[in-house]
């Protein structure tokens, strides 16, 4: 299924929809979804929510976490919360964690920050946590493995087709926009 943001396609957007790994998994599992473009020189994901006329609340955000020692984590969580790294510790029974650097994130995934995608990732052998935030949406958004394209789909089958395990492990932004 493809639904274009409710803006007009412009600069950087893709000139025909395309179908990434993301998407060719979900339909190979009957999983249905929907697409959303964007510009792909949008990173955020409250710039995505934006663009896509959705709340920020709905549009998650996967980021590369760093445990001490193992194999680093995917932590999808709200566009308008900020991941809490204590609490996901505590979820995943580590001691501590960090935040992956852009570019070890790149490294890690082999995908572009903007567009991880646990999904894209699946058979990469991350351990996935979702914000516990998502139980409050029938529906959220999460990226399709590439910028400007985000995918719409069941809390439900995410949780399912990516084993994440459902957590508490976001807390409200500490940034103040002025």
């Amino acid at each position: 299924m493809i639904a274009m943001s409710s803006r007009d396609r412009s600069e950087g957007m893709p000139d025909k929809p395309e179908k990434t790994n993301a998407m060719r998994l979900l339909e190979a599992r009957g999983i249905p979804y929907t697409t959303h473009y964007y510009s792909a020189e949008i990173h955020s994901a409250e710039e995505v929510a934006n663009a896509v006329g959705l709340p920020a609340g709905q549009v998650f955000k996967t980021l590369v976490v760093m445990p001490e020692k193992g194999r680093p984590l995917l932590a999808i969580v709200p566009g308008n919360r900020e991941l809490d790294l204590k609490k996901l510790a505590q979820a995943a029974n580590e001691k501590k964690l960090r935040m992956a650097t852009q570019r070890e994130a790149e490294s890690l995934t082999g995908l572009l920050v903007g567009g991880i995608s646990a999904l894209a990732l699946l058979n990469k052998g991350f351990p996935v946590y979702l914000d516990a935030q998502a139980n409050d949406y029938e529906q959220i958004l999460i990226s399709a493995g590439q910028r400007g394209i985000n995918l719409q789909l069941a809390v439900e089958d995410l949780v399912k087709v990516a084993w994440a395990r459902v957590a508490d492990i976001s807390r409200l932004s500490s940034t103040v926009e002025s």
